[in-house]
């Protein structure tokens, strides 16, 4: 498809609402994918596999998060030079063969295998739909257009992940629950395909204006040696490390209580969905507030409410708990990209999202590695609290590291 002349080309939200809307659509097929296995799949491992060992289960979402914040980081050092559409498209044909891997797994080799196919494709796809929404609104709406990135990615997860725990509870936990996933891919395919632009003269036009400084070490200034990069890197990786255990640790703690899958998938799919709404408030927010006081309360908010979870066994608490955990999570995700699209050039935005996102998706990796040991040797209890207590610990680094913005 032709791209527009560059005196034509005009940012905001307002002026490209037709493709940024299909941007959300397409983002929300993107996140759907990782619902089709977030409340089955512990339970999928024991039925099917007969796997039981915390560390064994929770090695899916190691594959998942390994995966994925590789493919976040080479996809943000490559969409300048390939076009953010055409890796959009590569991951969308990744993602086709998953469910059929699923279905027909002969050994959970091939399951971990499938989980590093859609981490590979989750990267490709959720990264390249950001950076373009980031590249056609520009600087005024950034953190509502994160907002909205956001809650269409974990609102479809959420529901995603209910209707798969249903159809499991009514059909069995295979094959039913995966032909979600073939309809998602393909539909997500082809609205990427016919409909979706490439964004990169959208990049030159706000290049003319910018005047942010250059980093000198994308990779290191982000990581480590910028205050601000390396303060939202640090808490993104955290809130990933503890979304790694609850995804698969919380299943497996209500399993232990005895609820029934309906309600496991319910009581799951409720932290994403408050997720996923709650950013289209705190987007909004995030370009009218302090985001160094919007990350420090949603951190401290996930903490404290991980930290409960072990002192309560009723269903109602839980679900006040998911609440509480979706809402300080939507004031950190849409936060994070704000932040970060603040401070870097437009020709940079994309390697050093692409790197941020390499340390938050490394989070998965290392929350299923470290809660399932924990869980192994200590219990689901200690591995939960373990992981609480460094979430409020990544709070206070913000809180003392991070520079208010100006």
């Amino acid at each position: 498809m032709v791209q527009k002349p560059l005196q034509n080309v005009k940012l905001g939200l307002k002026e490209n609402w037709r493709q940024f809307t299909l941007l959300v659509i397409v983002n929300g097929f993107v996140g759907a994918m990782i619902g089709m296995e977030r409340a089955i799949f512990p339970q999928f491992a024991e039925e099917i596999f007969g796997i039981t060992s915390k560390s064994a289960i929770l090695s899916f979402i190691t594959a998942f998060g390994l995966s994925k914040a590789a493919t976040n980081y080479l996809t943000g050092r490559l969409a300048n030079r390939f076009g953010r559409k055409n890796l959009l498209l590569f991951g969308w044909i990744l993602a086709f063969p998953i469910p059929f891997i699923l279905i027909y797994a002969g050994s959970w080799n091939w399951v971990i295998f499938a989980n590093v196919l859609l981490g590979i494709s989750q990267g490709l796809t959720w990264s390249s739909t950001v950076v373009m929404k980031i590249d056609l609104v520009g600087e005024k709406d950034r953190g509502f257009a994160m907002g909205l990135n956001e809650f269409a990615g974990y609102f479809a997860v959420g529901i995603v992940a209910f209707l798969s725990s249903y159809l499991a509870d009514r059909y069995g936990i295979t094959p039913y629950p995966f032909y979600l996933g073939v309809g998602i891919s393909i539909i997500g395919f082809l609205l990427s395909l016919f409909f979706v632009r490439d964004t990169r003269v959208f990049v030159n036009q706000e290049t003319i204006k910018n005047q942010s400084v250059p980093l000198k070490g994308v990779f290191l200034e982000t990581s480590f040696k910028n205050k601000s990069l390396s303060s939202i890197t640090q808490a993104g990786l955290v809130n990933n490390l503890n979304d790694g255990m609850i995804w698969g640790l919380l299943p497996i703690l209500l399993l232990s209580l005895d609820f029934n899958t309906e309600n496991i998938g319910l009581l799951t799919a409720i932290y994403p969905t408050v997720w996923g709404l709650g950013q289209l408030f705190t987007g909004k927010l995030a370009d009218v507030y302090s985001k160094k006081k919007m990350l420090f309360w949603g951190m401290l908010m996930q903490g404290l409410a991980i930290l409960i979870i072990p002192a309560f066994g009723d269903f109602k608490v839980f679900v006040v708990i998911s609440v509480f955990l979706g809402v300080g999570t939507a004031l950190v995700y849409p936060t994070f990209l704000a932040a970060i699209a603040e401070v870097t050039t437009p020709n940079q935005r994309a390697e050093t999202i692409g790197t941020f996102r390499l340390w938050r998706d490394l989070g998965y990796a290392i929350g299923a590695i470290i809660s399932g040991i924990t869980a192994d040797l200590f219990g689901l209890t200690y591995a939960i609290l373990l992981i609480g207590v460094i979430t409020v610990l990544s709070a206070v680094v913000i809180q003392i590291r991070m520079p208010e913005k100006k």
